[in-house]
This record gives structure tokens, C-alpha cells and sequence, in this order.
């Protein structure tokens, strides 16, 4: 990669960057391109330059978002030197950690983007459910999870959850996130000591 395209790349993500900064406090709509490219210190044309229009900044700012979450997050699932039950803990802190931090209109803005686009069940499918279902072999492996459950049913569980928060808004759902991940990794009969 050249200079300049290293300089586009940049500038790409600090407008990214800005623009997630203020959709995660206000949400979409009740932010303006001028006020991204004030805290990004863009002009509004460089945005438009990069992104066409807001919609379309709205979205690669959702997928951005989700490529650096899923990263974060693999990184944790994949290293052998990280108990299991710190790599549970982890996924509740930072599940629960994102839940105060975003707003609830930029929330649901994300799920309706994650029950219809083809990148993020591309990225659902070949990414986060192979490693999903690692994770919850390490488990039956440990005696977290039960021997006898199929990644069939683990998947369908995983479909059942991922339905629920797509059609539940963020007023519904983001003051239980510790529990309901607490739920969905360890079942009704709780956390073993």
C-alpha cells in the first residue's frame, strides 16, 4: 500500500471511527454529516467522497463495528492460554460492557441490519458459528456443557437467541444482557461453581 492510499485508509477509519463514536451516544438519526465531519475534522464533501451518503456510512459503520467486535472477541475464544471460563466471563463483560455504551436506536439500527444483510450472516455463518461451536466443545470437554447435546440443538439454540434479539428492541432487551448471556451460556440451572 502506497502513501496515499495509506493516508485514504486513514482518514476512511477516523471518519468510521467518528461517526460510530456519535451513532453509539445519539444513534442515527439524530446525527448529522456535519457533526461527523467536525469530530472526524473531515469537510463534509471528504464523506460523501468516501461513502456516497449517510445510509451508506450508517451501514459500513455497522459492519466496522461488527468486524472489530467479532475480532476482539475471536481472539479471546482462539487463545488456548485463556480458561474457559475467562473466555465466558469475557463475552458476558463485553456483551454487558457494549449494552451500557450504545444507544438504544442505533441498537435496534444494527439488529435490522443483522436479520437482512448478506455480509454479516456471511460473517454469522463462516465465522462466528464455527467458533461458537469450538467454544462449546471446549465446554463438553471441561463438563461445562452437557456431552449429550448435538451441535444440532446448540445451533438451533443459537438461531432461537439470535431471532429473539433481532425482534426485540433495545428498550426490551439491553437492561438484561448480563442475565440473558448468563442464560444462554449456562442454562437455566446457573453457573457451576
Amino acid at each position: 500500500m502506497d502513501g496515499f492510499q495509506r493516508r485514504r485508509e486513514l482518514k476512511k477509519k477516523g471518519i468510521l471511527e467518528a461517526a460510530l463514536e456519535l451513532f453509539m451516544e445519539h444513534g442515527v438519526q439524530k446525527v448529522s454529516i456535519s457533526e461527523i465531519a467536525k469530530k472526524a475534522d473531515v469537510s463534509q464533501v471528504t464523506i460523501y467522497n468516501y461513502f456516497g451518503s449517510k445510509d451508506q456510512l450508517a451501514y459500513d459503520t455497522v459492519m466496522y463495528y461488527t468486524e472489530n467486535v467479532w475480532h476482539a472477541q475471536k481472539q479471546i475464544l482462539i487463545n488456548p492460554s485463556i480458561p474457559y471460563t475467562e473466555k465466558l466471563k469475557s463475552i458476558i463483560f463485553d456483551k454487558k460492557q457494549i449494552a451500557t455504551k450504545i444507544n438504544n436506536e442505533f441498537h435496534d439500527f444494527i439488529m435490522q441490519i443483522y436479520a437482512t444483510d448478506e455480509n454479516f450472516n456471511r460473517l454469522y455463518n463462516e465465522e462466528l458459528i464455527p467458533h461458537t461451536l469450538a467454544l462449546f466443545e471446549e465446554g463438553k470437554k471441561l463438563g461445562y456443557v452437557d456431552k449429550n447435546f448435538s451441535n444440532e440443538v446448540i445451533l438451533m439454540y443459537l438461531q432461537m437467541f439470535r431471532i429473539f434479539s433481532q425482534n426485540t428492541s433495545a428498550e426490551q432487551i439491553l437492561p438484561y444482557t448480563e442475565e440473558l448471556m448468563k442464560l444462554f451460556l449456562y442454562g437455566l440451572s446457573g453457573e457451576k461453581k
